[in-house]
């Protein structure tokens, strides 16, 4: 076993990805809960500490400028590695820069630079996805999915645990945040040795075909709409196991925040990397279809462990045990989940596409908490985790169902066209995109409310309401007519 990780580490482009994977995970505790440590140490109150949670916010809406990095191309080193370089210089500025203040005397200068760290460092994973995608071929993507994996959360572990151990017994805040901006160097030098992808499709021309031209690309497609819920769905059950496990552990079983937490950052993490790599292994001797469904399946049956806790006596080897499971399979299925993005990109726009959805996968990590705490106050822990595996089987359904799918763009890099009802699938569309119009001037006048304009308050739930409504109504028709092209594809092909 031992020996297939060496191998899986020695192919073509692994230490690339490594480093780029390292670099990309890097920041993100450093703007977060790292600088929240800094700031509770030099005496922050907690209601600043909570505003600076919003600095992350450029990592949910990085789809919005993914269109200019697959317009503009920067004069050196390429489209991908070009951008790739100037936003881990930026980093590397803006990090160590960090370093020059003081959370107590320049609060909102730190607040600002914290924000271009996060908005530099979103930029930062916007390239390197589509450098992966546009890299790889689909042989290699499971592998070099788990590789990257390896390295963003070994950066993660490095930037967030280590750095506050680090902080508080040897170097000091200032040092250590100089620290991390150094250890940014060798994905620069990744950068600058790794090669760039050759790409037979050519960028968009324009800023305006960058912005549109992705999205009618994908929603031409066969099984679009179906492949977004499956998107949506696919990860939901682990979502919702993990929304709640932590507080599930200290309340619902009784084990001290203490243990929890050594578990977590450590067990939990080191079983993360063995499934994201052992997930690459296996992905090298099957298909995707069938790496997604069976990780999928140990997905949901892993989440079993945590019902058995709520159901048995408490005792710290049977929650080691479950944490390393579930964070094994999980490992597994990010490895299968991430290829599978990179297989749904077209490479003329995949840094577009890739925020795209990769920023929809994100929509039942961030919504399901309110949901998962309703259903545990109602029925209990250990019917919550019987939810969790029955919340998993919807996304397995729609994986059988765009299987044919999945395996043509596998098989021949390219993807099937939908060629029935378009004026009905035009209607979905711009149902869709109506209510995300009206999502996001709700948000705008949510936040003009929260700064002091009460004025807006009365409209804003019905806006709230109304692009709900209109998203969901999209999303069902588009499913279902995918679902009526599937059946009258499978029809045409029994009469031949």
């Amino acid at each position: 076993m031992l020996h297939r990780f060496f191998t899986l580490v020695r192919q073509p482009y692994s230490l690339s990805l490594l480093l780029l994977g390292f670099a990309s995970g890097l920041p993100l505790a450093l703007t977060s809960g790292t600088l929240q440590a800094w700031m509770t140490v030099a005496n922050v109150d907690l209601k600043t500490i909570g505003f600076f949670s919003l600095v992350g916010q450029a990592y949910v809406f990085k789809f919005m400028w993914a269109p200019m990095m697959d317009r503009y191309t920067p004069p050196f080193l390429g489209r991908r590695r070009g951008w790739l370089l100037v936003t881990q210089v930026l980093l590397i500025g803006l990090i160590a820069s960090m370093a020059l203040l003081e959370p107590g005397k320049h609060l909102w200068w730190l607040a600002a630079i914290a924000v271009l760290v996060a908005f530099c460092s979103a930029s930062q994973d916007i390239v390197f996805d589509a450098y992966k995608t546009d890299l790889l071929p689909a042989d290699q993507r499971g592998s070099g999915a788990a590789i990257s994996v390896l390295g963003y959360r070994l950066a993660m572990l490095v930037s967030g645990g280590l750095a506050l151990w680090l902080a508080d017994r040897y170097l000091g805040w200032h040092a250590t945040y100089v620290l991390m901006a150094l250890l940014l160097l060798p994905g620069i030098i990744a950068t600058l040795r790794a090669p760039e992808p050759v790409l037979d499709a050519p960028a968009p021309r324009t800023l305006e075909q960058a912005m549109f031209a992705p999205l009618r690309d994908f929603f031409s497609r066969n099984n679009a709409w179906l492949i977004l819920l499956l998107i949506v769905l696919y990860k939901l059950g682990d979502a919702f196991a993990m929304s709640l496990s932590t507080p599930f552990l200290i309340r619902g079983v009784g084990f001290n925040a203490g243990d929890v937490g050594l578990v977590n950052k450590t067990l939990g993490l080191l079983a993360t990397i063995i499934g994201a790599l052992y997930g690459g292994l296996l992905m090298q001797r099957m298909t995707l279809f069938r790496a997604l469904l069976l990780f999928g399946i140990l997905q949901a049956v892993s989440n079993a462990g945590y019902w058995v806790l709520a159901i048995t006596t408490k005792h710290l080897v049977s929650m080691a045990g479950v944490i390393f499971l579930e964070n094994l399979c999980g490992g597994m299925g990010t490895a299968a989940f991430v290829a599978l993005l990179m297989t749904l990109c077209n490479t003329s726009f995949s840094a577009t596409q890739f925020a795209l959805l990769s920023a929809l996968s994100a929509v039942g990590r961030v919504y399901v908490g309110p949901i998962a705490g309703w259903f545990v106050e109602t029925h209990g822990w250990a019917w919550f985790y019987l939810f969790t595996i029955a919340v998993s089987v919807p996304g397995l359904v729609l994986l059988l169902v765009c299987r044919q799918t999945l395996e043509y763009t596998q098989r021949t890099g390219t993807f099937m066209v939908r060629m029935t009802y378009p004026r009905h699938y035009r209607f979905a569309l711009r149902m869709l995109a109506a209510g995300c119009a009206l999502l996001f001037i709700w948000l705008t006048l949510t936040i003009a409310h929260a700064l002091g304009a009460n004025a807006v308050e009365a409209i804003n739930d019905n806006l709230l309401m109304l692009g709900c409504i209109l998203v969901i109504a999209g999303t069902l028709l588009g499913s279902f007519l995918d679902y009526l092209s599937l059946r009258n594809s499978h029809a045409a092909d029994t009469h031949k």
